[in-house]
């Protein structure tokens, strides 16, 4: 459970992945994950003693970087800041342990996120045109992952677990809006950029984290997979916005996605 909620917690930085260290054949992502669960497996779990003592060095060895390239040791810094910010959250409202944040949640997604919205790098808000519009991507992503990882489903070390992992309004969680996701639906034509920003995407242009532009691709995404999953259930599919998220993503990972670029933002949400 441990591993689950600390990979949440660094599960962002796709603006910073063009300068990360990645693995031979993987995504920054799978960097990131492989490398945390390599370390799990041959050390242990991540205590909250641990997060909360976490430095940007320590990252950097965890994740295979080296401090002082630029962009890559930014992300390391911001990733021990999470991971710090994680630990003392458990350690001060949950007695250090991730199984009572969990069951604090009585099997309600919503309530973790709830949680998790307290802990800086997960309040995932911004203003736009004098609205605040929350869209909790890792927090959202982190009861889904849970729900995966604790369900029995693949895991026979997790088994016991199922009932902790259950979560009632699990299909109330929305698409977990990133920038690999509305790439894929700009390609696949579900979406319409204007060429302006169209451009600033193919420039790689840094597309400010809360700007106006920067917001709107992550809700338009967001409500795009909302009708999409409600046009599959008029004809009698089944198909929730979680669902599809993962759908999306993984389809990001053919060739013809990977050939143009898609929006870069250095933040601490995706």
């Amino acid at each position: 459970m441990s591993f689950v909620v600390s990979l949440d917690a660094v599960n962002f930085g796709s603006g910073y992945f063009p300068y990360l260290r990645k693995r031979p054949g993987m995504s920054g992502y799978h960097t990131i994950a492989t490398s945390l669960r390599e370390h799990v497996a041959d050390h242990g779990a991540l205590d909250v003693d641990t997060l909360r003592a976490m430095t940007s060095a320590r990252c950097a060895k965890l994740f295979g970087q080296v401090l002082g390239e630029g962009p890559a040791s930014e992300l390391m810094s911001l990733f021990a800041t999470a991971l710090r910010d994680l630990g003392a959250a458990v350690t001060d409202r949950h007695d250090g342990s991730f199984t009572t944040l969990v069951m604090s949640c009585d099997h309600r997604g919503a309530a973790l996120v709830d949680e998790l919205d307290r802990i800086p790098f997960f309040h995932d808000v911004s203003r736009y045109r004098g609205i605040d519009v929350p869209l909790y991507k890792r927090a959202q992503i982190t009861v889904n992952d849970l729900a995966h990882a604790l369900g029995g489903r693949d895991h026979d070390d997790m088994a016991g677990f199922e009932d902790l992992a259950r979560f009632d309004d699990i299909d109330r969680l929305t698409m977990f809006p990133d920038n690999l996701v509305p790439h894929v639906l700009r390609i696949d034509g579900v979406l319409t950029f204007a060429p302006e920003l169209l451009a600033r995407i193919e420039r790689v242009d840094d597309i400010t984290s809360g700007s106006e532009p920067e917001v709107e691709i992550r809700a338009v995404s967001l409500h795009a997979v909302e009708l999409l999953s409600e046009a599959l259930r008029a004809v009698g599919t089944p198909a929730h916005a979680r669902d599809l998220d993962t759908f999306l993503w993984n389809r990001g990972a053919g060739s013809i996605y990977k050939a143009a670029p898609r929006h870069r933002t250095r933040c601490v949400y995706y």
